[in-house]
């Protein structure tokens, strides 16, 4: 697998670029899917019926690679109910009627970190996962052998088009992230920092300079000016672009001695260390060409869509699909009750201009796909071996390295669904490899 500077030039379209972050007024109830993470979903610890307030403990982590979730609002539990998510997957929910008052439970106090050990408990009571991304608890990532560790990579690519909220952290939220870093310095042992922000970030640029000349003092803190192209926020792509190393295939971060916190996870972090305050809200870029008024929103996890439309104006248009997160990776969501979840960064309600798809053609054999993706994969063979049913030859062609960014499917002259048949070929050959291993 090689990498190099590949990748696409999508339109940025970060029209909430310099909007300040405008607060969400309470909703009137909110359903929060206790899946907001890799791992194994949270397990319930209220009952219908029970009052809760803003913090309060509603499901506790179901395993070590998982979260607990908190209330986001103060109110009553109406209801543990089986929900379906974007990705398919159907899960317990809690449901809350909010009371409208958001009062804080009273049991919130700044933690008590005075080790290594109580720095992790403390990050894994916050329920704080990755922000950015595919929600991984952000304890668990952080529990690594500090040996091991060269490398603290903060992540402020924020490469998708229209979101914004990133930035908005990296502009707004430095003295979270100070006091994030000077606990991970110093229960972590971190000595080498590197915060990786896209050249067309200023303001961002700045700030985080500041940052780095602050916490530098007895550690190599740095920022690293990229070039915007996307994917530069991936994991793999961020850490090779930052530090030239290449995490091999199948493996993690941490196996070329990095880890990578987004910067607003790190700002969680912080915020979380000083007030004791859990994982309740995210600040959520609502955009899009239907939108009438686009905004930078904070917003109570579990909160429906349709609430956080409704707070920018509602639509000057009917949607032709909405999307959690950006355009490249994000997911469409089946109706607008779908909530805002932990790791929501934006919304996206976009025009029938904005997703036309023009019609898909042979494949001309260009390389393209293969010269634009990050990984130096090809999603054209891939697709002739998914199409064959080789599970070989998809193992050789290193299919699961793929991050499904998109850069094949946006290149393609001919409007080949590229990323959707390597997802498919994923689950093929999950199964396939399942098979064997029950032989």
């Amino acid at each position: 697998m090689a990498f190099s500077l590949h990748g696409v030039h999508v339109p940025h379209r970060k029209y909430t670029a310099g909007f300040p972050a405008e607060l969400l007024e309470t909703p009137k109830a909110v359903t929060i899917p206790l899946s907001m993470h890799i791992g194994a979903p949270a397990k319930a610890v209220v009952a219908v019926g029970d009052l809760v307030k803003v913090g309060t403990l509603i499901a506790e982590a179901g395993g070590a690679v998982s979260a607990p979730i908190h209330s986001s609002v103060s109110g009553k539990v109406t209801k543990i109910t089986d929900f379906l998510l974007s990705d398919g997957r159907t899960v317990p929910a809690v449901v809350i009627e909010a009371d409208g008052e958001m009062t804080p439970d009273e049991n919130i106090a700044p933690p008590v970190v005075n080790s290594r050990e109580t720095f992790i408990e403390a990050v894994k009571n916050s329920g704080i996962v990755g922000l950015g991304g595919a929600g991984f608890p952000t304890h668990f990532k952080l529990n690594a052998d500090p040996a091991k560790i060269d490398y603290l990579i903060i992540n402020g690519a924020e490469c998708e088009p229209y979101v914004t909220s990133d930035t908005l952290t990296m502009e707004n939220r430095g003295g979270d992230m100070k006091v994030a870093l000077e606990a991970m310095k110093q229960w972590l042992g971190i000595k080498r920092i590197i915060i990786g922000i896209e050249n067309n970030k200023k303001k961002a640029i700045e700030k985080m300079k500041e940052l780095a000349a602050e916490v530098g003092n007895d550690c190599i803190a740095t920022v690293k000016v990229l070039p915007p192209v996307y994917p530069q926020g991936g994991e793999k792509v961020l850490i090779y672009h930052t530090t030239g190393r290449v995490v091999p295939a199948g493996k993690l971060p941490l196996d070329a001695g990095c880890i990578v916190v987004n910067c607003t996870t790190l700002a969680a972090i912080g915020a979380y260390l000083q007030t004791g305050m859990p994982l309740v809200e995210k600040c959520v870029t609502v955009a899009g060409g239907a939108v009438k008024e686009p905004k930078n929103l904070l917003v109570p996890i579990g909160t429906p869509m349709a609430e956080v439309f409704a707070a920018c104006g509602g639509f000057v248009t009917e949607p032709a699909k909405v999307v959690y997160g950006g355009p490249m990776m994000g997911i469409t969501v089946p109706d607008l009750s779908a909530p805002i979840l932990k790791n929501t960064n934006a919304i996206l309600a976009l025009t029938e201009q904005e997703i036309r798809t023009p019609k898909t053609t042979n494949c001309i054999r260009c390389g393209s796909c293969t010269n634009t993706c990050p990984f130096g994969i090809n999603p054209a063979e891939i697709a002739r071996a998914y199409q064959k049913k080789d599970a070989a030859a998809l193992k050789k062609l290193e299919l699961m390295s793929c991050m499904e960014c998109g850069c094949c499917s946006f290149i393609c002259p001919a409007n080949r669904p590229l990323v959707q048949t390597n997802r498919l070929a994923k689950v093929f050959l999950k199964e396939e490899m399942t098979k064997e291993g029950k032989k």
